[in-house]
C-alpha cells in the first residue's frame, strides 16, 4: 500500500495525520481520497471501521474554505456517530480551524442554532436537520459537498424519506460521497436520482482470519447466560463488546452482568445522549470493561483494543455478523468472536453460515457452574422496573466432548449421545422428527409457539429434556 503522501494530499494535513499515528491509507481511503479529490461522484462499498471518515474527510478539508459559509453536509444515522466524525473532522482540520457543528436530537436545539451561523461543515442525523429547515435555522444552499454516510443504516431505520428530503434542498451542482456496507435496492435509486455518473468502489472486509479466532457454543437458551458469565470469568479479555438483537435483552445483560460483579454497561435506545456519552467515555478510558448493545447503538462506533465479541443472539445475517466481529482484530492484533447459540437463533445463524468466507467453529460445552440471574430490567428514567423474580440455572456438566445429554444440532442433524450411544430425541430445527432410544420408545413433542422455534420440550416418561448440545 503506498502512502498518504502519493494521494495529493498536502503537508499540512500530512502533518496531522503523522502526528495522530496514520502510517498508511486503508483500502477504502486509498481508492476513493485521488478520485473525491478530483470532483467525482463516488459510492464507496467498505464496513465500519475501514477508515470511511478520513476518506471522505481528507478530500472535504482539501477542498473547502474557512468563512464561505456552510458548505459541507454529512448525513449520519445515529448520534454517536455524528459526534464521532465531527471530532475526527475537527482533528483533520486544526490547522485550517474549520468550524465543524454536530446536528443531532436529544440535546438542546439553541446552541445548535446558534453554532450553524459560522459552520463550515455540518455533521447530523436526518431527523434533526430536518427540524433545522422546517424552522429555517440551517442553509443549505451552498452546499458543495454532500456525505452520505452508513447509508444502509440510514435507510434500515425509515430515513429513506427524510434523506430525500434534505437532498432535495441542497443544490443540484455539487459532489455527492455515498458510504455503505450493503449496495441496496433504495441505495441504487438514490445514486440514479441523485448522484452524478458515481464512481463505485469496494473495499474487501477486514476480518483476518489469521487474527481472529471465530467459534460458536450449541446452548440451550435458560443456560445462556450462566454460560457467558462462565466464559467472561475463563477469557482473557480486555475491553468487550456483547450485541443484543432487542433494548430489552441489552437492558437484562447489563443489569445482571453487574450482579454478578462485571463491570458493564448497557448502550440502548432509552439512554438519553448525556447518559450514552458518559459510557462511551467509559468504555474508552478502561481496559477492561464490557459494553452491552444492539447493532443499531453500535453502528458506526469506532472503538478500539475490543479483544472479544460475544453475539448474545445470533445476527441474522452474514453482514450484520461481519459488522459485529470486525470490531476486533484489528492493526494486527489478536481477537475472539464468539457466538452463543439456542433454539431460537438457528434459523438466522445458518444464514450466516452460508457464507463460506466465514470459518466458525463450534466448541463443545465446558462445564459450568449455576447462576441464579434477574428478568428486571436496568433503571430507566431514574425508576427500576422490575418485571419478574430471580431464576435458577443449574449447572451444566458438559466434558470436552459435550456427549452428556444430546439432542438436535442447529442444522438439524441427529444428536448420538451418551456413553452408551443411546439417543435422546425430538424434533430438529426444520421440524422433522427424530425417533430414538435404544429400546424403540418414541419421543414426543410438546408445544411450541410461533413458527417452531420458541421453546421445545421433549418428554419420556414424564421427565423433561432442555439440554441441547
Amino acid at each position: 500500500m503506498k502512502d498518504f503522501d502519493k494521494l495529493g494530499l498536502n503537508q499540512s494535513l500530512l502533518k496531522i495525520l503523522e502526528e495522530i499515528g496514520f502510517k498508511e491509507p486503508t483500502e477504502i481511503q486509498y481508492k476513493v481520497i485521488p478520485l473525491a479529490l478530483a470532483g467525482k461522484d463516488v459510492i464507496g462499498k467498505s464496513a465500519t471501521g475501514s477508515g470511511k471518515t478520513l476518506a471522505f474527510g481528507a478530500p472535504i478539508i482539501e477542498k473547502i474554505r474557512k468563512g464561505y459559509g456552510l458548505n459541507t453536509l454529512i448525513l449520519t444515522p445515529t448520534r454517536e456517530l455524528t459526534e464521532q466524525v465531527s471530532k475526527s473532522l475537527s482533528l483533520f482540520s486544526r490547522y485550517k480551524d474549520l468550524k465543524v457543528v454536530s446536528v443531532y436530537g436529544g440535546v438542546s436545539i439553541s446552541l445548535q442554532i446558534k453554532n450553524l451561523r459560522d459552520a463550515d461543515i455540518a455533521v447530523g442525523t436526518p431527523g434533526r436537520l430536518l427540524d433545522h429547515i422546517s424552522r429555517g435555522t440551517i442553509n443549505l444552499s451552498r452546499i458543495k459537498i454532500l456525505v452520505l454516510d452508513e447509508a444502509d443504516r440510514m435507510l434500515d431505520m425509515g430515513f429513506f424519506k427524510d434523506v430525500t428530503k434534505i437532498i432535495g434542498h441542497c443544490p443540484k451542482n455539487r459532489q455527492t460521497l455515498l458510504f455503505s456496507a450493503t449496495i441496496s435496492n433504495e441505495i441504487i435509486e438514490i445514486s440514479k436520482r441523485y448522484m452524478n455518473h458515481p464512481v463505485e468502489v469496494s473495499a474487501e472486509s477486514y476480518i483476518d482470519p489469521s487474527k481472529l479466532k471465530q467459534v460458536f457454543y450449541d446452548v440451550s437458551s435458560k443456560k445462556k447466560f450462566s454460560l457467558l458469565v462462565h466464559l467472561l470469568k475463563e477469557e482473557r479479555s480486555k475491553l468487550v463488546m456483547v450485541f443484543c438483537n432487542t433494548k430489552r435483552n441489552t437492558r437484562f445483560l447489563g443489569d445482571n452482568l453487574q450482579r454478578q460483579g462485571f463491570d458493564a454497561l448497557a448502550l440502548h435506545g432509552d439512554l438519553n445522549q448525556n447518559q450514552r456519552n458518559r459510557i462511551l467515555e467509559h468504555f474508552h478510558k478502561s481496559e477492561k470493561f464490557i459494553l452491552v448493545c444492539t447493532d443499531v447503538a453500535a453502528r458506526g462506533l469506532d472503538i478500539k483494543n475490543v479483544s472479544h465479541i460475544y453475539n448474545y443472539d445470533s445476527p441474522k445475517t452474514s453482514e450484520e455478523y461481519i459488522h459485529r466481529v470486525g470490531r476486533t482484530a484489528r492493526a494486527g492484533k489478536e481477537g475472539k468472536a464468539i457466538t452463543l447459540l439456542s433454539e431460537r437463533d438457528y434459523e438466522n445463524f445458518s444464514r450466516v453460515l452460508r457464507d463460506s468466507v466465514l470459518k466458525i467453529e463450534k466448541i463443545s460445552l465446558p462445564e459450568f457452574k449455576e447462576v441464579f440471574f434477574n428478568m428486571s430490567e436496568l433503571k430507566v428514567g431514574g425508576i427500576n422496573r422490575n418485571r419478574g423474580r430471580y431464576f435458577r440455572v443449574r449447572e451444566n456438566r458438559g466434558g470436552r466432548d459435550g456427549r452428556r445429554n444430546a439432542g438436535r444440532d442447529f442444522r438439524g442433524r441427529e444428536n448420538r449421545g451418551g456413553r452408551d450411544g443411546r439417543r435422546n430425541a425430538g424434533r430438529d430445527f426444520r421440524g422433522r422428527e427424530n425417533r430414538g432410544g435404544r429400546d424403540g420408545r418414541q419421543f414426543t413433542r410438546g408445544r411450541t409457539g410461533g413458527r417452531g422455534f420458541g421453546r421445545r420440550i421433549f418428554h419420556r416418561s414424564g421427565h423433561q429434556n432442555t439440554h441441547l448440545r
